[in-house]
């Protein structure tokens, strides 16, 4: 594990300091309840708990909210891997697209496992000086096991000009 991944890790591992992220940075999905539960180098996982107040009226998570927190679990791996890169890296997101299965109740755990393949953009970004992108699936399921949504980010990288 890098150094800078490391301290990233470090950084957002703890339930307040992530909360604060949020609400600093993304605060609807602070205000939706979207926590990050697992994180390493190969994956993240964020649940989003169904509430009053992001529930749509066919009383499931409405899809922005559900959205949200599977772009969380991509979004916190890329920031993982540019985190203090010298120099630094840029992110984007460039594309995205979701698969609804059932209906989203109860509390949705969103998983992506693309921590190797988004290691491999940002220093194929840095060694070339050009964009590189990867596509991040992230899938949600409910308290049972069952899959309620796919989502898939493409993000894109550029080094950042001096």
């Amino acid at each position: 594990m890098s150094v800078n991944f490391q301290q990233f890790k470090e950084k957002m591992s703890g339930a307040f300091a992530f909360r604060l992220f949020l609400f600093r940075f993304v605060p609807a999905a602070y205000f939706a309840g979207v926590r990050l539960t697992a994180f390493d180098e190969e994956k993240a996982t964020c649940t989003v708990p169904q509430k009053w107040y992001n529930t749509n009226p066919f009383k499931s998570i409405y899809f922005a909210v559900l959205s949200m927190a599977a772009e969380i679990s991509t979004g916190v791996l890329c920031m993982a891997y540019i985190y203090r890169q010298k120099p630094g890296v840029s992110m984007l997101v460039t594309k995205n697209e979701g698969v609804f299965y059932k209906k989203a109740t109860g509390k949705i755990a969103f998983e992506c496992k693309s921590g190797k393949a988004i290691e491999q953009a940002v220093a194929q970004a840095i060694e070339t000086a050009e964009s590189q992108s990867v596509v991040c699936h992230s899938v949600g399921k409910n308290k049972d096991g069952e899959v309620v949504a796919e989502f898939y980010f493409t993000w894109s990288f550029k080094k950042r000009s001096i």
